[in-house]
C-alpha cells in the first residue's frame, strides 16, 4: 500500500505531538524527534534480522549523499589498532555471521551459570571500544549513517542524531530471508532467532541497554507494509 506524502507528514506531526504510537494499517511508528540535515548529523540504524535494515540505511545514505559506516569501520580499526587486528579478523571477517564468537562465548557462560557480566578475554571489549572511537572520529569529521554497532548508544547524547529501530513481524522476516538466501522458512526462522539473540546479547553486553527498548530510539518503524524504498521515503520525512 502506498501512502501519500501529505499523509506521511501528517502522521509524523501527530506522533511527535502526542509522543505516542501512530497506527497506520498495521504499521507501528514511534517518533520523538526529527533531524536537521543542514547541519552535521548522524543517523543510526538498529534492526531486527530480516527487516532489510542495512538496505534501508544504505539507501538513506545514498539519498543524503553521506557515508555508510559498517565494514569500513573494521578496516580503519585494523589499520589503527594492531592489538585487536587478530581478534577482528576472527570475529568480523572469518565468520559469515560476525557476532557468532560473542554469542557462543556468552551462551557457554550462561548455560554454566558462570556469566557475571565480565569477560575473561578482554579482546572483544577492546574491539568494541576501538570501533566506537573510530565511529565517533568519523562522525566528528562528516555526516554519516551508522548501521548496527550499538550506534544508538554511542550517539545517545549527540545533538543532531536520529536513532532508528527497524522491526517487522516474524512471518514477514521469514519470507524475506527465505527468498534472499533461497532456503526454507523453517531454516529462515532459525536464522532469525539466532541473529536476533546475538544482536540483543551483544547490545546488552557492551552497553547495558535492552536492544528492543523503544526508549533508546527516536524512530521505531515497523516496515512490513513499506518495503525498502517506502521505508526510506517515510524516514526522509523525519529529516528537516
Amino acid at each position: 500500500m502506498h501512502f501519500s506524502e501529505d499523509f506521511r507528514n501528517f502522521a509524523i506531526k501527530m506522533a511527535m505531538l502526542l509522543r505516542n504510537y501512530a497506527i497506520l494499517k498495521g504499521i507501528v511508528i514511534k517518533i520523538t524527534k526529527t533531524m536537521n540535515s543542514k547541519e552535521k548529523f548522524v543517523i543510526t540504524i538498529s534492526r531486527q534480522f530480516g527487516t532489510g535494515g542495512h538496505e534501508i540505511g544504505a539507501e538513506l545514505a545514498r539519498r543524503l549523499g553521506v557515508k555508510v559506516l559498517d565494514k569500513q569501520i573494521l578496516n580503519e580499526v585494523a589499520a589503527r589498532m594492531r592489538t585487536v587486528e587478530d581478534a577482528m579478523e576472527k570475529i568480523e571477517i572469518r565468520n559469515p555471521l560476525w557476532r557468532d564468537d560473542f554469542t557462543d562465548f556468552y551462551r557457554t557462560y550462561m548455560a554454566n551459570a558462570e556469566y557475571n557480566g565480565q569477560e575473561k578475554d578482554k579482546t572483544s571489549h577492546e574491539l568494541f571500544r576501538a570501533q566506537a572511537d573510530i565511529i565517533r572520529h568519523i562522525a566528528e569529521e562528516e555526516s554519516c549513517v551508522v548501521i548496527g554497532r550499538c550506534g544508538f548508544d554511542i550517539f545517545a547524547d549527540h545533538p543532531n542524531a536520529l536513532k532508528i529501530f527497524v522491526h517487522s513481524s516474524v512471518d514477514c522476516r521469514k519470507r524475506r530471508i527465505a527468498e534472499k538466501y533461497d532456503i526454507s522458512e523453517v531454516d529462515a526462522a532459525v536464522m532469525i532467532v539466532d541473529n536476533d539473540f546475538s544482536r540483543e546479547l551483544y547490545t546488552k553486553t557492551f552497553t547495558g541497554r535492552d536492544w528492543c527498548d523503544a526508549r533508546n530510539y527516536d524512530v521505531s518503524l515497523d516496515v512490513r507494509n513499506f518495503g525498502i524504498n517506502g521505508a526510506v521515503d517515510f524516514l526522509m520525512n523525519c529529516i528537516e
